[in-house]
């Protein structure tokens, strides 16, 4: 039998493991119990082992063992789907720590590597239970430690195959979950199927078919109505190692089935909960997240489990000031903060518009540079059942002039329509300060001028707030108008508001004039006419 462990075998046991887990992934899904009925561990392993055969593929030839294990490492953890996925991955992680060490990868290597895997697939647990995957993972290293030392790598992995083997036939005898329903543990199936793949890599044993036999059963479809969460929720996050602990005491109480795995600033977050926009927001306040995936159980069994139900309709607006907060909150909003030059992440919208729990929500992100953000977030909110419109309010006075027309009494397509064409008849402007020299459609400003834009083009340069903003009013009514709104900043002179009134009321009688305190910073007045 081979004596090590080398770079070429480890490639081929990549691509033996992902095709034997597809093979395999229908019959494991159909067993799946613990810890929710939803039918997909096989499909989430394969999906993972696909990902990690993939990075194996794609690293150079002459990569050596170190190299490669750590690829296929990443991989794993960056790629791993469901709660399966994510044991898997620290599996891997902890056995290559221990492979990727210098020199061959002999059988008492080996042997240390099937036990540091175990141990930090157990440990990465919020709660782990006998009777599922890592007591699969646990047996195969005992069976390996059990061989005196000096047995070689072949011999190794044929005592973990047949210590794994013992370990699943054990876990309905653990978890009473499996014994109910006269099952093995799926994970636990999948690790034996992955271990067998490593058997016929490095020893060219045949590859049993461990799903010979098994009667196709989909059990989430059986047990009824799921207990536990509603949904699976899945991010990478991008945070410093001190951020973790905390992150962890605030996710654990929201639900179960908690896993943060991780460690140089890259970390990988899975939990089952009821409030998907607190598991998200939690990861906002540790770091960036990214990737998410959000996944309602009751779609995955095809509905058999029971959600908090969402009604009725709600607005999520950005707001980019205190005031103007007050302002859209006073419609009946829902704020997220979005002030310049700090435009939210698409999860902060996410755990806004979920907070909603509404079935319909319209966001309005009230600045162009927010708008894809709002489309992002509306996304990840469709994915757990929430219908979401963006209406593309590009000002917060089109998003005001947008919550001024709402109805209920609508149908949500015919709400957005109107609430769309509101904002798109409300002309903007905006009066800010150039913090740099600049070549503007409206000639070269300097550092300190100030800027007024229409419909957000540089129109006035000048150097008060009062004669810009009274020339940007008078641009935006020169086509028409009969209602101006002045939305004050908080660095504006506190008479704006008032000379500007005037202002109108001597060259535009007609127009009726509307000026609301909106706080906001950077832009001393905003400008809507409708």
């Amino acid at each position: 039998m081979p004596e090590v462990l080398d770079a070429p075998t480890l490639r081929r046991w990549c691509a033996l493991g992902a095709d034997a887990l597809e093979r395999a992934r229908e019959a494991i899904d159909g067993l799946n119990v613990f810890p929710v009925a939803d039918a997909d561990t096989g499909t989430n392993l394969a999906y993972t082992v696909r990902a990690v055969a993939d990075a194996a593929a794609d690293t150079p030839a002459d990569a050596g063992l170190p190299r490669l294990m750590a690829r296929l490492a990443r991989a794993a953890l960056t790629d791993a789907r469901g709660n399966s996925g994510v044991i898997l991955s620290q599996l891997l992680l902890g056995a290559g720590e221990v492979i990727a060490e210098e020199g061959p990868c002999d059988g008492d290597r080996l042997r240390r590597a099937l036990r540091r895997g175990a141990d930090q697939a157990w440990t990465a647990v919020t709660a782990p239970a006998e009777g599922t995957v890592l007591s699969v993972a646990r047996g195969a290293a005992d069976a390996a430690e059990a061989l005196p030392l000096g047995a070689d790598a072949g011999q190794v992995v044929e005592a973990a195959v047949a210590g794994a083997a013992e370990a699943l036939a054990r876990t309905p005898e653990q978890l009473p979950a499996l014994a109910a329903a006269g099952v093995v543990d799926a994970g636990g199936l999948g690790l034996l199927v992955l271990l067998d793949a490593l058997a016929l890599a490095m020893n060219d044993t045949a590859l049993p078919d461990r799903t010979s036999g098994l009667e196709r059963k989909v059990i989430a479809a059986q047990a009824g109505p799921l207990s536990g969460p509603g949904y699976e929720v899945m991010y990478l996050l991008a945070a410093e190692d001190s951020a973790i602990p905390p992150l962890r005491e605030e996710l654990a109480p929201l639900g179960d089935s908690l896993l943060v795995v991780g460690g140089g600033g890259l970390w990988n977050v899975h939990v089952h909960v009821d409030d998907v926009g607190a598991a998200i927001e939690a990861g906002v306040e540790a770091g960036r997240p990214h990737r998410i995936r959000v996944t309602r159980f009751a779609d995955a069994v095809g509905g058999a489990a029971e959600v908090e139900a969402r009604t009725g309709r709600a607005v999520v607006a950005l707001a980019p000031g205190d005031g103007l907060r007050d302002l859209l909150e006073a419609e009946g909003a829902v704020v997220v903060d979005g002030r310049p030059a700090a435009v939210p992440e698409p999860e902060a919208v996410l755990a806004a518009i979920d907070a909603t729990r509404a079935a319909e929500v319209v966001v309005l992100p009230n600045d162009p540079e927010a708008v894809l953000v709002a489309r992002e977030a509306a996304e990840l909110a469709r994915a757990i059942g929430i219908a979401v419109a963006v209406v593309p309010t590009r000002s917060s006075v089109q998003g005001l002039a947008a919550l001024a027309v709402r109805d209920e009494r609508r149908r949500f397509d015919d709400e957005v329509i109107a609430m769309s064409a509101a904002a798109a008849a409300t002309r903007y402007g905006e009066v800010t300060s150039a913090t740099e020299r600049a070549l503007t459609s409206a000639g070269v400003c300097e550092p300190g001028d100030v800027l007024g834009l229409v419909d957000g083009d540089v129109a006035v340069i000048g150097e008060s707030t009062y004669d810009v903003g009274a020339a940007v009013l008078d641009r935006l009514l020169s086509g028409g108008g009969e209602l101006a709104t002045l939305v004050v900043g908080e660095d504006a002179d506190s008479d704006l508001g008032t000379r500007l009134v005037a202002f109108l009321r001597s060259t535009r009688p007609l127009v009726e004039p509307v000026v609301l305190n909106g706080g906001q910073s950077h832009y001393p007045l905003l400008v809507g006419v409708e």
